[in-house]
């Protein structure tokens, strides 16, 4: 073959991952990132594999292997990891029984990247971004395999590759002097496969809390929030809890619509919009006073069922505004019954706070702290909506 040194040569990682391919390919297989085409021929070798579609982001390399290999079960393709299968119509929604990537893992060294070598300033960016898609073109027992270094830190493979809701098997670890080769064979998991099966499409994660995780996703072209139990989480129930009080707080005009459940996840109506301050913030002063009245409202309901929610003296993240102006309370996971529930005096601390108050005097919303208090005290008391009124006419 003619040497082209914009092509990665295979080296010690590429013999160590094609051991594996040669083993574990099968059906269809996409090879990514393929270089030489050393993987994408070592798959097609295999009598499991009908056939392999090899992709590069470096056009040379492609044309290099075209005109170099000759096998009519491979087809090769130029793109940026899965960029191809956004553009080309053909391609769109194509999923494989089998991924292989041998991707350039060295943290970056120059100003300019060695797309070959290269993975990013950290090592592992162009892995990440490749672990973040490659769900949606698995099939449900497909099977990644990939190589990668220790210079890459395996700590942070392994948290992209959970956050993905994949799993891993460490197939092979080869000990250099300089560093470690680490060849993992990568499925889908129990969970992912439950929330495909019930139709959310292509989960991406969205954000971590302490006892669940978030993912956005899609489920009948709405796009929803789903929320999984965080495996490092100890808190017990927390995911059968939140849907208890969703069930019956969404009766009440309370909280994100939610769609489904199942026994370790819910999802519901993904909710667009911002955090109360931000809203406080941006908006004029009736606009806040509405949002604020409704708020107190929900919060009254719920403190008439017997139900504390034990965040709205912090609610920071746990009331969204949308672009109506409508207040959504989010997170129910701490929800619980109690004799004396404390929703709507926790938000009046919440209010009084020095921070917040501030914020709400540059609006012209004038908080009597002693007032605010002397009338919690006696809604606490008697939770009536007199009561909830008199502490909201001091808002005015």
């Amino acid at each position: 073959m003619p040497e082209d040194k914009s092509i990665y040569k295979p080296r010690e990682d590429s013999a160590l991952l094609e051991t594996y391919v040669r083993q574990y390919a099968f059906g269809s297989v996409l090879d990514m990132g393929t270089g030489s085409g050393i993987q994408a021929v070592a798959a097609s070798k295999s009598k499991k594999v009908k056939e392999v579609l090899a992709l590069d982001i470096d056009k040379s390399a492609v044309e290099h292997c075209k005109s170099s290999i000759l096998n009519k079960k491979i087809k090769f393709l130029v793109s940026d990891l899965f960029e191809v299968f956004e553009k080309d119509k053909k391609l769109k929604n194509r999923k494989f029984d089998s991924i292989t990537f041998n991707p350039p893992y060295l943290p970056q060294e120059l100003k300019v990247m060695d797309l070959t070598l290269e993975g990013g300033k950290k090592g592992y960016e162009i892995l990440e971004k490749f672990l973040n898609n490659a769900n949606a073109h698995l099939k449900p027992d497909g099977i990644i395999l990939i190589v990668f270094s220790s210079l890459t830190k395996k700590e942070k493979i392994n948290e992209f590759i959970e956050k993905n809701l994949l799993e891993f098997e460490l197939l092979e670890t080869q000990s250099f002097f300089f560093e470690e080769l680490y060849v993992y064979k990568i499925k889908k998991s129990g969970i992912l496969k439950e929330l495909e099966r019930n139709g959310l499409k292509n989960p991406k994660y969205f954000a971590k809390g302490k006892r669940g995780l978030i993912y956005t996703s899609r489920y009948k072209n709405k796009k929803a929030a789903v929320k999984v139990k965080n495996s490092k989480s100890m808190a017990m129930l927390r995911i059968e809890n939140e849907i208890e009080f969703l069930k019956l707080l969404n009766k009440k005009g309370i909280g994100p619509k939610l769609l489904l459940c199942g026994k370790d996840f819910f999802a519901c109506e993904f909710v667009e919009g911002i955090d109360f301050i931000s809203f406080v913030k941006k908006n004029k002063k009736n606009e806040v006073l509405n949002a604020t009245t409704t708020i107190f409202n929900q919060l009254f309901k719920m403190d008439k069922l017997g139900i504390n929610k034990e965040e709205m003296s912090h609610p920071a993240k746990h009331i969204i505004i949308t672009k109506k102006n409508k207040p959504v309370l989010i997170d129910f996971e701490r929800t619980h019954y109690v004799k004396r529930p404390s929703n709507v005096t926790q938000f009046c601390d919440f209010l009084i706070s020095k921070g917040v108050k501030a914020i709400l005097e540059n609006k012209s919303i004038i908080t009597d702290n002693k007032k605010m208090i002397n009338l919690a005290k006696i809604y606490k008391k008697n939770i009536s909506k007199g009561s909830l009124n008199d502490i909201v006419k001091v808002l005015t």
